[in-house]
């Protein structure tokens, strides 16, 4: 490589890095620790059946459970972001956690280890508005977009390092994975109890600052084009759900082996961690809009063309093509609700986006099975296309309404970080220094 396109490659990779404050790094930090100790959601089925002795039908049902947690925890979490602050919300879910999981790897009774996958399903879950609201305050507008595709990469490198060291230590014991998430879980929350401030505004006209504050989920609610992007979230994480239903199911049915799918599922994470940096570079300048409506395209039809593969090659040249837009779409998603969401109601919003996640996770399974049993997964794969194509309609119809949002909420940011620093932002807000 000559001097210049080493020098271009270094510069790339200081701004990648660069000009976010140290708080958001500390937060970095404990969002990879807690997924590289993220075990027990991705081993819960394996360890009621193959350790417990439990019926599919039974594990299946506790993963429900754990899943409708995940949905309840978005509300649950988005308000008290709100009401009671972002860091108490991220410290009081992550010390229940860490009880909670030891708790339900200590139980033997059908119905108390079903009641708990619920309770690990919310208190697991919970912060996640709040990180996504902390993320907000922290970072400037034009700053959120890398921002939240860091924290999408140390999640994914968390969860493919996790999913590898979990089955080391399932051989030699489960309870050991119970034990590594409820250590590394507390441990987060002592990285965030010394480390992150609280980023929540305090309200600086009292009665209307604190009506808004506690004014509730109705005013997300009727927020008509933010609604538009929950549901079109919806359809494209829908998307996202086949690659742990029908994808497995259909490599089965063509005489793969589990190894195989483990093997083409992989190339995803492969991907992530190699593309999200120089991908997130590629569009931070486009518009969002723009980008989803891409990341649709690239999420149905990469999915779509499944029902033409044949070899494994072809399997991972799908994957490729889908987890490209997976790659744009999910931080680029979280920044807009961001930018798009009221200061004294962004864990809220967060909430009810993450909702639509959590509920396109319950529902997929249920109806991608349907539609196996009585139409074959080839409709599956069709649909996928046909979804993708509608979210797409959907993102660019949204791109002058949204737009115009956009533009003027970034203006009156702009105005208030180069203006007097408002009388109602809190002084650790402002104590991170650039790193």
């Amino acid at each position: 490589m000559s001097n210049k396109g080493l020098l271009t490659a270094r510069k790339a990779v200081a701004e990648s890095f660069s000009g976010l404050p140290a708080a958001f790094w500390w937060l970095w930090v404990a969002t990879l620790i807690n997924r590289l100790a993220g075990f027990v959601a991705t081993f819960l089925a394996l360890y009621l059946t193959q350790d417990m002795g439990y019926s599919a039908s039974y594990a299946g049902l506790v993963v429900s459970l754990y899943g409708g947690g995940a949905a309840v925890a978005s509300l649950v979490g988005g308000a008290l972001t709100d009401i009671i602050g972002r860091r108490p919300t991220i410290l009081v879910a992550q010390v229940l956690t860490g009880v909670s999981i030891v708790a339900l790897g200590m139980s033997e009774q059908p119905v108390l280890i079903a009641s708990l996958a619920f309770v690990v399903g919310v208190v697991s879950h919970a912060s996640r508005p709040a990180i996504g609201a902390v993320i907000a305050d922290l970072v400037p507008g034009q700053d959120r977009s890398k921002a939240y595709s860091l924290n999408f990469w140390a999640a994914n490198i968390g969860f493919g390092v996790s999913a590898a060291a979990a089955g080391l230590l399932a051989r030699q014991s489960y309870f050991l994975l119970f034990v590594c998430e409820a250590v590394a879980t507390l441990l987060c929350a002592v990285l965030v109890f010394l480390k992150v401030p609280e980023t929540r505004a305090q309200p600086s006209v009292g009665k209307a600052a604190d009506s808004g504050s506690r004014a509730g989920f109705g005013m997300v609610l009727k927020d008509g084009p933010f609604m538009c992007l929950a549901g079109l979230a919806f359809l494209v994480v829908m998307l996202f759900q086949q690659a742990a239903t029908t994808l497995p199911i259909t490599m089965g049915q063509e005489g793969n082996s589990s190894a195989d799918y483990g093997l083409v599922l992989s190339f995803n994470g492969l991907l992530i961690v190699i593309l999200q940096i120089p991908l997130s570079r590629a569009v931070k300048d486009r518009k969002p809009l723009q980008v989803l409506t891409v990341a649709s395209l690239l999420c149905g039809y990469g999915f779509g063309l499944t029902a033409f593969a044949d070899s494994l090659a072809l399997y991972a040249a799908t994957v490729a093509v889908w987890t490209l837009g997976e790659i744009i779409f999910t931080p680029i998603g979280t920044q807009l609700v961001a930018d798009l969401s009221p200061e004294h109601a962004r864990g809220r919003y967060q909430g009810v986006y993450n909702l639509a996640w959590a509920s396109a996770a319950l529902a997929t399974p249920v109806m991608s099975g349907f539609v196996i049993d009585h139409l074959g997964a080839d409709a599956i794969w069709a649909a996928c296309a046909v979804i993708g194509t509608a979210a797409a309609c959907g993102y660019a119809l949204l791109t002058r309404t949204v737009g115009a949002r956009l533009s003027s909420a970034r203006t009156t940011e702009a105005d208030v970080a180069e203006g007097a620093e408002p009388a109602h932002a809190t002084t650790s807000q402002h104590e991170g220094t650039e790193e």
